[in-house]
């Protein structure tokens, strides 16, 4: 019996205040499409990362004829100097470096040439314009400034760089997107709690003399406030079910059926990412619901 007055005055506080139950689960929706996306965007991040980072290398490029860097003053480096760095990364770096490759002025003009046939912006380049470099794969990508303060400064070697810097940008511009899709996100949130309290403030004060004859018999606080709580949790949670069905279906067309077809080398995030984020839009939208609700019903169900 008291089920069945708890599911009736649920059903008819919604139906008392349809515009601003929809209202509710529109904010709802759109607040929780931004906080989907940022935690989408973070997971696309993490992947690219845990990727490329495993691939890149570190070039240690050796000096060319005409270098103006102090350590190539003697000119292009010559093969006691190529030996003695490589006695350095094989002793003193043998811990860090996974495997290194000497990719000799021939083997850069040939890779040279594959790519870029017709010559560089109509510039034909031959075997003397390319530089000897060792390309450093790491144990740990993250260990780059030592193998750079071990080589940096040593005679033959110009320069050592990380190409993880390459990548750098993308990565910065994708944080960017995460973190104003984040601050959208509040934003949006703040507009669903002021929602979802007006709300219940309406239904609570429309059904004002209900809840004073319920205090007359005896009912509880939790019995009384229990309906206006459960139309605020109903029109959120359904705002976050449609925002993850919105998640789902721009992954799966958008990414998985397009992108993925077009530019198949990346990892990107998947359906199954936006069903592990799923719990976490509902879970805010119920807390939402649940704090706004409580703040709201301590004063408006008092008699």
């Amino acid at each position: 019996m008291r089920l069945q007055f708890v599911v009736t005055e649920v059903l008819q506080g919604l139906r008392r205040n349809v515009s601003m139950v929809v209202s509710v689960i529109l904010v709802t929706f759109v607040s929780l499409t931004f906080v989907g996306s940022a935690a989408l965007l973070q997971t696309q991040v993490d992947k690219l990362k845990g990727d490329w980072y495993d691939l890149v290398e570190v070039s240690v490029f050796l000096c060319p004829d005409g270098s103006t860097a102090p350590t190539c003053a003697a000119g292009e480096a010559t093969e006691e100097q190529i030996d003695a760095v490589r006695d350095v990364i094989d002793t003193e770096l043998g811990d860090v470096v996974a495997q290194v490759y000497l990719e000799t002025k021939a083997d850069a003009f040939e890779a040279f040439s594959e790519r870029y046939p017709d010559g560089y912006q109509g510039t034909q380049l031959t075997e003397d314009d390319m530089q000897a470099s060792f390309r450093l794969k790491l144990v740990d990508p993250e260990e780059y400034q030592v193998v750079a303060d071990v080589l940096t400064g040593r005679d033959g070697v110009e320069v050592v760089e990380d190409q993880r810097a390459i990548f750098e940008p993308l990565f910065l511009a994708l944080n960017r997107a995460s973190l104003l899709a984040a601050g959208l996100a509040v934003v949006m949130l703040l507009a669903a709690v002021l929602l979802i309290t007006t709300t219940i403030r309406l239904s609570a004060m429309s059904r004002r003399r209900e809840t004073g004859i319920m205090r007359l018999v005896g009912a509880s606080n939790l019995f009384v406030q229990l309906p206006f709580l459960l139309e605020g949790a109903i029109a959120a949670v359904i705002g976050a079910l449609l925002a993850v069905g919105g998640l789902w279906l721009g992954v799966q067309y958008f990414i998985t059926d397009w992108l993925q077809e077009s530019v198949n080398w990346v990892a990107y995030v998947t359906v199954g990412d936006v069903l592990r984020v799923a719990p976490l839009l509902i879970g805010i939208a119920v807390g939402l619901a649940v704090v706004s609700s409580v703040v709201t019903l301590n004063r408006y169900t008092r008699v």
